[in-house]
């Protein structure tokens, strides 16, 4: 290696260090200031705490990589700009390119190790940290409640609301609960529009005080076929107040260490996520088309119209005008019970329509983890493409306008990687597109400013940009002069 290489190499190495280990520290104090309250006030001895910290550091590092990666590069080229090392190589027949060379050489290299940690040390981090969080939370039930999706840490009850609010932390806002206990699916649904937690420490049982909701319970029969399960009563009811108690006695004494979540999505390495994508896929083509058959026999439609499946066709010659073959107070009846059960139908499809878009929201995930592992792992060659021009345009060094800018550049490039993932995760793009915005949105910016600065132009050419403006006034003043 020669003599000026390691001169380019320490120069960047120095504050590359620094820079990282800094940013990794204030990633890791957000960590433990948003998991506060899960260690408040439980018990928690200091070596789970250390733990929390050390899969929160190795689950920080390939985001804090790329930062440290831009701001160093900044800094780097912007101080050997300023202290006219730059003009001095050059005039030694050194270009720009032959300087940075083995910086890219490392930026190249940096990239190939985030993309190993983010598929083989982040998965674990998250699987030990998130198994870590859920264990403590068990500590006390109601935390573990969080609004958004279904909470499935209560035994026997998959309990969903979009949010969770009062002094306590313990009032609920738009219920949904499936109610397992029965051992024989989702046969009873509860819907609320206010809910509350009462939980008294000691107690093995939580307390739900549900209001303003609907209460439906599909009886079953072991062993019943499904055709005989859709002829089984129903009961259904609209409720003021609704108290459910839940025994938590089996949360006592939970492992910290235990594993019980090992196939969440971003726990998976990309050969597993490649491997259950297609399995999820399947399963959600086929519950779409399950809930539409289920649909379709429920509300009794077939006898108006058969289902397009052969095994569910019935060769029946069918009046257009049925209602006119009864008198009317049995029309009457007739149509207050169909009015009845469309409303019943209505109900229980408004929970299948948020489990469906659950459901899509889960796919999507799975998806868009599998191509930002990739993309994101070139985020730090991206950034070095960005800062090191910059750097030596600016021809500023130290932590000041370097640290500005680099703020500013990472924060453009995490909007526009976190606006792409969100469309791609509600359906809007599809997930490589989502994955892939960041990067290919700011490519153009990393060659505009590395052209400029191998060129030797700085960040705004004002000179030419007024010139170019006086130039376009004179040229229409001359033309009008010419026809007048």
């Amino acid at each position: 290696m020669k003599t000026l290489d390691r001169y380019i190499l320490k120069s960047f190495l120095i504050p590359f260090l620094t820079t990282f280990l800094i940013i990794l520290f204030v990633l890791i104090m957000q960590m433990l200031w948003l998991a506060f309250d899960n260690f408040a006030g439980k018990g928690i001895g200091v070596v789970i705490i250390l733990k929390f910290l050390w899969y929160s550091a190795l689950m920080a590092a390939p985001q804090a990589l790329p930062i440290g990666v831009l701001l160093s590069s900044i800094m780097t080229l912007g101080s050997l700009s300023e202290n006219y090392e730059f003009a001095a190589a050059k005039s030694a027949g050194v270009s720009l390119q032959r300087m940075v060379r083995p910086l890219v050489f490392l930026a190249i290299f940096l990239s190939s190790v985030n993309f190993l940690f983010l598929n083989y040390i982040y998965p674990y981090a998250v699987l030990k940290q998130l198994n870590l969080k859920a264990n403590i939370k068990k500590k006390q039930p109601a935390l573990a409640l969080v609004p958004g999706g279904f909470n499935t840490e209560i035994p026997n009850y998959q309990i969903k609301f979009d949010e969770k609010y009062g002094e306590n932390k313990n009032l609920l806002k738009k219920v949904l609960i499936y109610d397992l206990s029965s051992r024989k699916g989702n046969n009873k649904i509860i819907t609320a529009e206010r809910g509350e937690i009462v939980s008294e420490p000691g107690s093995r049982y939580m307390t739900l005080i549900l209001k303003d909701g609907y209460y439906f319970e599909h009886h079953d029969k072991q062993g019943a076929s499904y055709n005989e399960r859709l002829k089984m009563p129903a009961s259904h009811a609209d409720f003021d107040e609704y108290t459910i108690n839940i025994d938590i006695s089996s949360l006592d004494g939970t492992d910290l260490d235990e594993l019980k979540y090992t196939k969440n999505f971003n726990m998976l390495s990309l050969k597993q996520l490649k491997d259950t994508i297609p399995t999820l896929k399947k399963s959600y083509d086929d519950y779409i088309s399950s809930r539409a058959k289920n649909l379709f026999l429920t509300i009794d439609v077939e006898d108006l119209h058969p289902y397009p499946d052969s095994t569910l066709n019935k060769e029946k010659e069918l009046s257009t005008d049925i209602l006119s073959n009864f008198e009317l107070k049995e029309q009457n009846t007739i149509l207050t019970n169909a009015i009845s059960k469309l409303e019943r139908t209505l109900n229980n499809n408004k929970s299948y329509k948020d489990n469906l878009k659950d459901r899509r929201k889960w796919l999507n995930l799975h998806d868009i983890e599998y191509y930002n592992r990739v993309a994101f792992s070139l985020s730090c060659l991206l950034l070095f493409f960005i800062g090191a021009p910059l750097g030596s345009i600016i021809r500023k060094g130290g932590m000041g306008l370097p640290m500005i800018l680099a703020i500013s550049v990472y924060v453009l490039y995490f909007f526009t990687n976190t606006f792409g993932r969100n469309m791609a995760e509600e359906s809007s793009v599809t997930a490589i597109v989502g994955s892939w915005m960041a990067l290919f949105l700011m490519l153009p910016l990393a060659f505009s400013l590395t052209i400029r600065a191998t060129k030797d132009k700085g960040l705004f050419d004002i000179n030419s940009f007024f010139t170019s403006i006086l130039t376009f006034f004179k040229n229409l003043f001359s033309k009008k002069e010419k026809n007048t």
